[in-house]
């Protein structure tokens, strides 16, 4: 099964669970009010298919567009856009004739329901798997740092030990964060305690502009295996032997061994004539020797490393996973929250990404673990944006609801009926934004 099949399939897959499982949070509480749903719909556009129980009030459509989806609830201005059913004299079982505080309940049903999904599937992948990582503290090699971090005052083999703010533990998202809002960065080298002065307008986006990455655990580039068939086997590499370069690129290790391949792919990507056959400098039981070895078509030769570093691995039981779970989601939100402001930035707005985006962050190999983490964080990322007060989105009605809590004052059907167009036209507009910048980031 070739890598976009595999990817696509994840997509669908993820999408659909989260659209449901959103979808049905409005459900339920509009149910629950006694507020009939015309429609429960997975995806948008023309239906695709559709079917309506008997006796139900309900009709369950798949559109043909995987963006979203709806639930049509009677006597509400939503993506349906059924403006002639709100002509008519109200009823008891339409939305607009409930208390605000229960409209309000249906709304952000949605938003829950996602935060309970991606904890719940972060509980069971804890429950599962347990919570796997390696100490920053016991590395071994320590840290390797690019350039950039070198200019900062970074060195290979130090191992980080604090910000000015908090404590390091392990390497994630939290650890990157530290780095790009501390003052100051303490690191063990050689033994004593040594303190770095980050630059005063040094953020997030700094840690991703290069293709090294600005720091990863210190992996020697000695060969663990050999695939077979493959390249280096073919040129006779072996396990045990060092690489010391690349096309005459020093890869003392294998982030600096992958950036070279992965820079040679992007030059062939950018229209530049690349040779696949690259020369590689090796050193066998302390001899040096140079051998040329072909790539296949992604600039890969069929080498790994071994992980020189014992990871810990805190195990949890079906009871302790549920807290240890909600912990996880609220600080993987708590995470996502404090990044949204670089959407503002030049750079935030070009790396908005859409459906290609989507699929590039699932592993080319179906695996359980990744799927299940990466649907979680997407969902997580699904109730957030949600509750942004944009009108059509969960948290534009919230705000208007809000507004009618506050004031007595019920906005106008014909407020609402604008309100949502605009809505649209913004949800649309940055859609085709983002998948805009997928195709530019594909084709240049």
């Amino acid at each position: 099964m070739s890598v976009f099949l595999i990817k696509l399939i994840q997509v669908i897959l993820s999408l659909t669970i989260l659209v449901v499982i959103h979808e049905l949070g409005h459900f339920i509480f509009a149910r629950l009010f006694g507020v009939r749903v015309e429609r429960f719909s997975l995806f948008f556009g023309k239906p695709l298919l559709r079917y309506k129980p008997k006796r139900s009030e309900t009709e369950y459509v798949v559109g043909w567009l995987p963006f979203g989806g709806y639930v049509e609830l009677s006597g509400m201005i939503d993506e349906s856009l059924n403006l002639e059913q709100m002509k008519q004299p109200p009823q008891p079982w339409e939305f607009r004739t409930k208390p605000a505080w229960q409209r309000l309940l249906i709304m952000v049903g949605g938003v829950c329901f996602n935060l309970i999904l991606a904890c719940f599937i972060y509980a069971m992948v804890l429950f599962t798997w347990g919570d796997a990582y390696t100490p920053l503290n016991n590395s071994k090699y320590g840290m390797e740092f690019n350039e950039r971090a070198e200019a900062i005052g970074f060195r290979d083999g130090d191992v980080l030990v604090r910000t000015n703010k908090t404590a390091f533990e392990r390497y994630n998202g939290d650890m990157l964060r530290a780095i790009a809002n501390a003052d100051e960065v303490t690191v063990l080298r050689d033994g004593s305690e040594t303190v770095i002065s980050m630059p005063e307008d040094f953020g997030l986006f700094d840690l991703q502009k290069d293709a090294q990455p600005f720091i990863a655990f210190y992996m020697p580039m000695t060969i663990d295996s050999v695939v077979a068939g493959q390249g280096a086997a073919r040129a006779g590499l072996l396990a045990g032997d060092h690489i010391v370069s690349v096309n005459g690129k020093p890869t003392e290790t294998w982030t600096t061994f992958n950036t070279a391949l992965t820079q040679l792919k992007l030059q062939e990507e950018e229209g530049e004539i690349v040779n696949h056959d690259i020369s590689i400098v090796y050193s066998r039981a302390g001899v040096l020797d140079t051998v040329t070895v072909a790539t296949d078509e992604n600039f890969k030769v069929g080498v790994s490393v071994a992980y020189p570093y014992t990871p810990a691995i805190k195990e949890y039981g079906f009871f302790a996973s549920i807290p240890a779970g909600i912990a996880y989601g609220w600080n993987t939100l708590k995470g996502y929250v404090s990044d949204f402001k670089y959407i503002f930035t030049k750079e935030g707005a070009t790396s908005l990404g859409g459906f290609g985006t989507i699929g590039s962050l699932f592993p080319a190999q179906w695996n359980w673990y990744s799927f299940w983490m990466m649907t979680a964080f997407i969902s997580i990322i699904l109730a957030f944006m949600n509750i942004l007060p944009i009108p059509a989105l969960d948290g534009g009605h919230l705000m208007f609801l809000l507004f009618e809590m506050i004031t007595g004052r019920k906005p106008s059907d014909k407020f609402m009926e604008y309100a949502q167009y605009t809505g649209m036209i913004i949800l649309f507009g940055l859609m085709i934004y983002a998948n805009f910048n997928d195709i530019i980031r594909f084709f240049f």
